[in-house]
């Protein structure tokens, strides 16, 4: 029908009106999204019910949420993909700011109403299917990074820990983190304070990073003897790349919730620009150095392949404080969507049966998470199934194809569509052949894991 009315609609959230007369016929036709109606000033301050955070806060949260172990991979990205790995990168940082951008702007897409969320974007553009490929990726999402951040728990407390008389082996490590991260989730209904969690966790992120910006370029100055062997282009190493760098932008599954804490939602794009920008100048702050450093034989997480001493330690402690601080916020964020979906709640159970229910969803979920962190104790290949699978999916594919879909695209200019266009086939060689080289290369671990 008519394209340019929608476009106008969506690149801003919208002022306060009156609910259209469409919205029952809207909610018959998507019984998944939950529509938020644009309150009057009685009622509310901000249309929708938008927070009072400021752009500052919004800035923040993008960087806890997005900036993290992402990071250590990277150098082992431009080993995969060669310096090419910056082209990637480059790309990759612009397509993310686009795609967090335009993300919003479909919540929006028609005047007076507001969608809440990832998956109700996903049912609004294309019904049943969006909604089930929407909310795959993100449990996928949800229940992955838990599962790699165990992988880095556990591998750390036993390089940490091997020369003591405390020394156990990964696997047990593993366990031991999963139980003592399991007492807080069966203790607390929801987890209060995320934001100073990940705070925390970010400011931990770029303790390592600094350490690896001082150590890594000293160790390569005084090892002149070093064979040090660098790559322009490595093309088989492609997808691979893409995929690593695909999970250090991770977290638009989240951006909703950011968003709306906004006192002025139409500052929504400068937060996420400056917020992607400080990670990515962080990415190149580890990634270059990294791979200057060490070329082909770079390790993930970075800090491996310092050399033994008081940086790499304080790199591999502040990564650990980091990953033990993250994963009940996905553990927890996974588990209270499944409670809602079970409807495990009082009403329905009472206090003490709900308590129950919490109970064994977050015991499972945690059993799962560790079983799954054991059998696969491989960081980096973990990285980019999980990259591969549900990031480029969630970061390049899903936000482009909604946002074309709901707004039009006979109203873009050529060169965003050219943009778009070239952010989907990125997302789509990343997902299909990342993937692929990412089984691959857990296949090769388990081999030569078992040949040992």
């Amino acid at each position: 029908m008519q394209q340019s009315e929608p476009e106008k609609t969506s690149r801003l959230p919208i002022p306060e009106s009156v609910p259209t007369p469409d919205s029952k016929k809207e909610q018959e036709a998507y019984p998944d999204v939950t529509i938020e109606e644009s309150p009057s000033h009685e009622s509310q301050v901000n249309e929708f019910g938008h927070g009072k955070g400021s752009v500052l806060t919004a800035y923040f949260n993008v960087v806890c949420v997005v900036a993290g172990t992402g990071t250590l991979g990277l150098p082992r990205a431009f080993a995969e993909g060669g310096w090419l790995g910056i082209l990637i990168l480059l790309l990759a940082y612009g397509m993310a700011v686009y795609s967090g951008i335009v993300l919003i702007r479909c919540l929006y897409y028609q005047p007076g109403k507001r969608l809440p969320d990832y998956k109700a974007i996903g049912t609004a553009a294309f019904g049943k299917i969006g909604y089930i490929i929407a909310s795959i990726l993100h449990f996928l999402n949800l229940f992955g990074c838990p599962a790699l951040y165990l992988v880095l728990a556990g591998g750390n407390m036993h390089q940490l820990l091997q020369n003591t008389s405390a020394a156990l082996t990964q696997p047990i490590w593993t366990i031991i983190v999963g139980v003592f991260l399991l007492i807080p989730s069966l203790v607390q209904k929801t987890l209060r304070e995320v934001t100073l969690t990940s705070a925390a966790g970010a400011i931990c992120t770029m303790i390592a990073v600094f350490v690896v910006v001082i150590q890594a370029p000293i160790d390569h100055h005084q090892h002149p003897e070093r064979n040090v062997i660098h790559d322009g282009v490595i093309w088989a190493g492609f997808p691979t790349a893409l995929s690593t760098i695909a999970f250090s932008f991770g977290g638009n599954n989240t951006y909703p919730h950011v968003e709306h804490a906004l006192r002025k939602p139409q500052q929504w794009k400068w937060a996420v620009t400056a917020g992607l920008s400080t990670c990515t100048l962080l990415y190149f702050m580890t990634a270059i150095p990294g791979y200057y450093a060490y070329g082909r034989d770079t390790q993930s997480p970075i800090y491996d392949s310092l050399p033994l001493g008081v940086g790499r330690t304080v790199a591999t402690i502040v990564m650990t404080i980091h990953v033990i601080l993250a994963i009940p916020i996905f553990t927890t964020s996974f588990s209270l969507e499944f409670e809602l979906f079970s409807r495990a709640d009082e009403q329905r159970l009472g206090v003490w049966g709900a308590w129950l229910a919490r109970a064994a969803i977050r015991t499972v979920t945690m059993v799962i998470l560790v079983v799954l962190a054991v059998f696969v104790p491989f960081f980096s290949d973990f990285m980019s199934l999980i990259g591969a699978l549900a990031n480029c999916g969630l970061v390049f594919l899903l936000p482009i194809l909604c946002y074309l879909r709901l707004t039009g695209w006979r109203n873009k200019k050529y060169y965003e569509l050219a943009f778009c266009a070239l952010t989907i086939f990125l997302g789509i060689v990343g997902c299909i052949f990342g993937t692929i080289d990412a089984i691959k290369a857990l296949v090769r671990d388990f081999h030569t894991s078992s040949a040992y």
